[in-house]
């Protein structure tokens, strides 16, 4: 009984981190229609400077409150800085044209910024302190799990309630809609698209790095996890379907649980279970378990 509560927890705690990540990929393709390869790279550049400011904190004998807070507010920056750099002054050249040349110009950027990590934090790997003393730990059982560890569970589930609610109950939302619908007709009703692709790209990039701002202090902050990062987050938004925010969530479980299942009963296909799940979806319902937004023709 332990262990098949120890895999759904450990599996729950897995997916969640995921599920932001994949969030605001999804929720990018929803609206810009780009398969953003950099979105790795946010995340990345989220976990490195959560790694460098929140040890400065601690430094300076700050709660772990105001900890937590550092962890936002490093997200927001990370997204704030990112998002005109990458929508405005890149990618916004690109909208419209053939999407492989289109995916290929955000995997240059995230070779970019790949580099730009290399330059500032250099091969190091960088570690966080965990705030274990403000959510203290919870037992299951025989089971102890850290507070903030699970903290990450209800932080994944009001993302994606917030995001639903404010497309679907906000007049900001219903616009966001009808530029996903239809941009053409949207923009010949007065909505300015380009701000609404700017607020889109700036909500994506901002969960990417909040995503890693949070499990920073999970993993070694090193060189090259933004790589795993954008595979698992791909795998999630193909089997549930690109665009789609339900399609996320349940993406995210599949894989979170298939994954924990394979670490505590067969580690050695603990890799190949994501590819596994990703290839059976691409196999017998390519276009994913919701069908998320479609391509049209004008």
């Amino acid at each position: 009984m332990d262990e098949i509560l120890t895999i759904i927890l450990d599996g729950a705690i897995y997916a969640s981190w995921l599920f932001i990540v994949a969030l605001g990929l999804t929720f990018v393709f929803g609206v810009l229609k780009i398969l953003n390869i950099a979105h790795g790279g946010i995340y990345a550049l989220g976990a490195y400077s959560t790694a460098t400011l929140v040890p400065i904190f601690y430094s300076l004998g700050m709660p772990d409150q105001l900890v937590i807070l550092t962890m936002l507010v490093s997200a927001l920056a990370v997204a704030i800085v990112i998002t005109p750099i990458m929508e405005r002054g890149i990618l916004r050249r690109f909208y419209g044209q053939d999407e492989v040349l289109i995916v290929l110009v955000t995997y240059a950027i995230y070779l970019v910024l790949e580099d730009v990590q290399k330059l500032i934090w250099g091969m190091n790997s960088l570690y966080v302190y965990e705030p274990r003393e403000l959510l203290g730990a919870l037992q299951f059982g025989s089971l102890y799990y850290v507070g903030y560890d699970l903290a990450l569970i209800g932080l994944a589930i009001f993302c994606g309630l917030l995001l639903w609610l404010v497309l679907n109950k906000t007049k900001s939302g219903k616009i966001v809609l009808a530029v996903i619908h239809n941009p053409e007709i949207s923009g010949c009703m007065g909505v300015n698209i380009n701000k609404v692709y700017l607020a889109a790209f700036f909500v994506g990039a901002f969960l990417a790095a909040l995503a890693g701002s949070f499990t920073a202090p999970l993993i070694s902050v090193q060189v090259g996890i933004s790589v795993a990062v954008v595979i698992e987050s791909f795998a999630v938004v193909i089997i549930g379907g690109l665009g789609s925010i339900p399609g996320a969530v349940i993406g995210a479980l599949i894989i979170g649980m298939a994954r924990a299942a394979c670490v505590h009963k067969l580690p050695e296909a603990e890799i190949f279970i994501m590819y596994f799940c990703m290839a059976g979806m691409l196999i017998f319902r390519p276009k994913g378990l919701f069908q998320g937004t479609q391509a049209r023709k004008i």
